[in-house]
């Protein structure tokens, strides 16, 4: 196995445990903490997934063309990690979406097209 293959695939894994870690618990931090409504956690969920599922699309498409696979992996993992740290100082859900969205936006564009 290639070095960059394991490595891509030991970063991906820890990348996606901290994901998870701070997804499974956003919306009782957003309703309980800041006060919420469960439909905006709904409606910010539904559409940060949309968009994710849109955007995977094009970065295929964008990684096919460039076929630089390496530094998309590298600045979508580097990119979602100096991101997410500001979900944990958002003080209103409008804050938490916008380190969301580019948490997500990142990760779709950058790292999921990234290998081939």
């Amino acid at each position: 196995m290639h070095p960059n293959v394991f490595f891509l695939g030991v970063v991906s894994f820890l990348t996606d445990i901290s994901s998870e870690m701070i997804f499974t618990i956003i919306p009782l931090f957003l309703c309980n903490v800041l006060g919420t409504a469960v439909s905006v956690v709904g409606i910010v969920g539904g559409v940060t997934e949309g968009a994710d599922a849109i955007i995977r699309i094009f970065s295929g498409w964008f990684s096919d063309r460039i076929g630089k696979r390496k530094g998309l992996a590298v600045a979508g993992y580097g990119l979602s990690t100096l991101v997410k740290p500001f979900m944990y100082i958002a003080n209103t859900w409008v804050r938490y979406w916008e380190s969301g969205w580019a948490t997500v936006l990142v990760k779709a564009y950058a790292v999921h097209h990234a290998m081939p």
